[in-house]
């Protein structure tokens, strides 16, 4: 079986077991078996029977690499113990520049809540996003990145009062805290503008090649913003040019699903034996537009259609 179709780099990406399984940092050991058991029914390959052969070896490999491994160091109070160390220990690295900048709307929430608020809200952040963090399979990547920041965010609040113990001070001016506000950082735009940030250098990085680049920040506008169909459309044409096709279906699936006349989606999508329903103007998506079509839908995907007419 061939193991493109699980980025490599995930194995190093999603570190933190308790973000691959999907449980919060204080789950004993029944609650990770009984978690574990959920997303092995969810991955089994009878789940797939119907699914094509690319889907079926992303399922599987998802669970034979990243799953199973995550339950292995979790199942046992010892492993358990040890992980929760490995994220404290990179709690106190992040902290050591400046306390944890959470991105997604779910670790905002947390960190401002009361003391006494904290671990229910965490624990329902959690089951929340645990609910759709396989189904569909494409979520998998964004929701795991949202769990682990809520795992950080939850362990900062809980080792608060010791990070402000270790955190040096003999280096920094006494006049510094009176500094701070005379030159702050610019204020911070909107989740969207980031997004659409991370997407303009990606249509960059296409124009020129720098298919990895470009993949990383796809992959990080969608984690700020995840239901924009022209993010995971460009994510899928990014990994369809470093010979990914699994993943460049996964994410052309999900702008298709967001967005069914989605133009970048529809161009590619026939190419990779997506099926897809006929637009109301009856033309199949893969047949080349007129003039005027080629003008209106380059202007809205950047221009970059150009760009993948000579690679196959």
């Amino acid at each position: 079986m061939s193991q493109s179709a699980l980025p490599s780099e995930w194995l190093t990406r999603f570190f933190d077991p308790y973000a691959v399984l999907g449980v919060s940092v204080v789950a004993d050991d029944r609650r990770v078996l009984k978690r574990y058991r959920a997303v092995a029914k969810i991955l089994h390959p009878d789940s797939y029977a119907l699914a094509d052969d690319t889907t079926k070896e992303f399922a599987s490999q998802l669970f034979a690499r990243l799953v199973n491994p995550a339950y292995q160091k979790l199942k046992q109070e010892k492993g358990r113990k040890e992980n929760v160390s490995l994220l404290r220990l990179q709690v106190r690295r992040l902290y050591s520049k400046a306390p944890l900048n959470p991105q997604s709307e779910l670790s905002r929430q947390l960190i401002q809540q009361p003391v006494n608020g904290v671990d229910v809200f965490y624990e329902q952040a959690i089951t929340k996003l645990a609910e759709f963090q396989y189904q569909p399979l494409e979520q998998f990547e964004p929701l795991t990145q949202q769990i682990g920041e809520l795992n950080l965010i939850y362990l900062q609040l809980k080792m608060g009062e010791v990070l402000v113990r270790e955190k040096p001070t003999g280096i920094v001016p006494a006049s510094t805290p009176k500094q701070a506000p005379v030159v702050p950082e610019p204020p911070s735009p909107p989740a969207e503008n980031y997004a659409q940030r991370h997407y303009r250098r990606a249509q960059e990085y296409m124009k020129k090649g720098s298919w990895k680049d470009a993949e990383q920040e796809l992959r990080d506008a969608i984690k700020i913003e995840a239901g924009k169909s022209e993010y995971h459309a460009l994510l899928g044409v990014a990994y369809l040019q470093q010979n990914l096709p699994s993943m460049a279906k996964v994410y052309l699936r999900q702008a298709l699903k967001l967005n069914p006349k989605d133009p970048l989606a529809c161009r590619f999508a026939p190419k990779l034996g997506i099926e897809m329903s006929v637009p109301e103007n009856g033309r199949s998506p893969d047949k080349p537009l007129n003039s005027g079509q080629t003008q209106s839908t380059t202007a809205k995907t950047g221009g970059l259609f150009g760009l993948f007419r000579t690679k196959k």
